[in-house]
């Protein structure tokens, strides 16, 4: 074994699973890394998402990192910019500022057959001997084609993109789109609004959740004396979680529960039976991301709001024409059409080991092992990759977990293990087939059309509770990998 060396890291990506990774090597003593950001400041989706009435739809303590507790959230559901804010204060107080690049997106990363060359789009090169990609899921904004948009002479807003500059009150605003993006914006938009219609493809269940109910300041208080009640805290959430993991992976009378109160929460907030009818979704609760509001029904109720569910047909210089006929004229529209959730690290030139490239690995759609490794790219990693549990598990310690597991490989490298590790074939393949079976009772498997779903027609979701990613990515397993030593003969 050769004597101890220290790796070239680059992480791609500022958001959760980037400082996840950043601060899981400084505590490791790894300090030669850098993080590549393309955007002009840290934080990820919650950068880049700052459109009016956004909230997590996870409850703000257990939308933290557990070496980072933080005590004093503004409310139950903390609003976008909060979150944004905590995660730009965690950076700073892991001194990462001198390893960041911002407005540095990558544009290629090469294997060279011992490490990774990796460009940006000002030209910049890195060399590396690793690379994490940490660069999301919702992170590439989906706009539809649409016959007439660019005749629009009004303002066109996607929420991933919002512009703050641009008034919204006293406005006809369309906003299309469902899912909690197009349920918070409505809401938010709807009070100061002329009129707001909102273009609903097909309706989601929405349960209801007091999603703008402030945390009591004595309860911060207490907990940002007693990190002992901050740390119980954050585990009884934890078990909350596990609970809710039971609920979508598997058929029981928990899922039962809280799918009836899903339609409870129509029921009673929607007593117009024509309303309610054109509210009522064609699968069951919890089979798409569940959508929580406070306000959404109620909005939806106000005279100047309209819910629209024929298809557009065309957008016309003045508004919006529906396959039933109707103009609908509006100032400006407003997407809430998500993210092309299955990029990854995509559009970036990704090349592997003898000029496999990224598409050509996943021309069948995105694979990884255990979320984490693709075959014929060494060295690489990937945390929230393909498979990472998005709809059940907390990200923040889904990330956490995924950067120890990394950490393991590049402490092994940098003792003189192995110069080159990258994962096999058949481990790839026998880990999809272990999460296609477990996806078969889960909920999001039972008839429903979600961006949960590839091009490819796959689930691209863990159905595994936290307890068996945990074992998953306790310690690496020699087996399912090539070892390779550059100097052996």
């Amino acid at each position: 074994m050769r004597a101890s060396r220290e790796p070239r890291i680059v992480i791609i990506g500022a958001g959760v699973s980037g400082i996840a990774s950043a601060i899981t090597l400084q505590r490791n003593g790894f300090h030669d890394f850098v993080i590549l950001e393309k955007g002009s400041d840290v934080g990820g989706v919650w950068h880049w998402n700052h459109y009016p009435g956004l909230t997590c739809d996870v409850p703000s303590q257990l939308y933290q990192f557990g070496f980072a507790p933080k005590a004093d959230w503004s409310r139950i559901f903390a609003p976008g910019p909060e979150i944004q804010r905590y995660l730009a204060d965690v950076f700073e107080e892991y001194g990462l500022r001198p390893h960041l690049r911002v407005n540095a997106e990558v544009t290629a990363a090469t294997f060279t057959g011992s490490g990774w060359r990796v460009e940006t789009g000002d030209g910049t090169v890195h060399e590396a001997d690793f690379v994490i990609a940490a660069t999301g899921v919702l992170h590439h904004p989906a706009m539809p084609e649409l016959p007439g948009l660019d005749e629009f002479t009004g303002e066109i807003l996607h929420t991933a993109r919002w512009d703050d500059s641009v008034a919204t009150d006293g406005r006809r605003i369309a906003v299309i789109g469902t899912g909690s993006t197009g349920v918070q914006v409505v809401s938010a938009l709807q009070p100061k609004a002329e009129r707001i219609t909102h273009f609903v493809r097909s309706p989601q269940w929405v349960i209801w959740a007091p999603m703008r109910l402030p945390q009591p300041p004595l309860l911060g208080a207490v907990l940002d004396r007693l990190p002992q009640v901050n740390k119980a805290l954050y585990q009884v959430g934890m078990t909350g979680a596990r609970v809710f993991t039971d609920v979508v992976t598997r058929p029981s009378w928990r899922r039962r529960t809280v799918q009836e109160y899903a339609r409870l929460s129509l029921r009673a907030q929607v007593r117009d039976p024509e309303l309610r009818e054109q509210l009522t979704p064609d699968y069951q609760p919890l089979c798409k991301r569940q959508v929580l509001s406070g306000s959404y029904y109620r909005a939806l109720r106000a005279r100047n709001a309209e819910l629209i569910t024929d298809g557009i047909e065309a957008v016309t210089p003045a508004g919006i024409r529906t396959a039933d006929g109707r103009h609908h004229e509006v100032d400006m529209i407003v997407f809430a059409t998500g993210f092309k959730a299955h990029n990854y690290m995509r559009p970036m030139n990704l090349v592997g080991r003898e000029g496999i490239s990224i598409d050509d690995a996943w021309a069948k759609g995105p694979r990884a092992y255990r979320m984490t490794a693709i075959p014929g790219f060494p060295n690489l990693f990937t945390v929230l990759g393909p498979n990472s549990p998005t709809g059940s598990i907390p990200l923040h310690h889904a990330a956490e977990v995924t950067a120890r597991y990394i950490t393991a490989w590049i402490h092994r490298w940098r003792t003189g293990e192995f110069d080159t590790v990258e994962v096999t074939e058949a481990a790839t393949a026998r880990f999809e087939q272990e999460v296609t079976e477990a996806l078969t009772p889960t909920v999001w498997n039972t008839g429903c059309n979600s961006w949960y779903f590839t091009e490819g027609g796959s689930i691209d979701l863990l159905p595994f509770d936290r307890a068996t990613m945990e074992q998953m990515l306790a310690v690496p397993d020699d087996n399912d990998f090539h070892l390779r030593d550059a100097t052996a003969n």
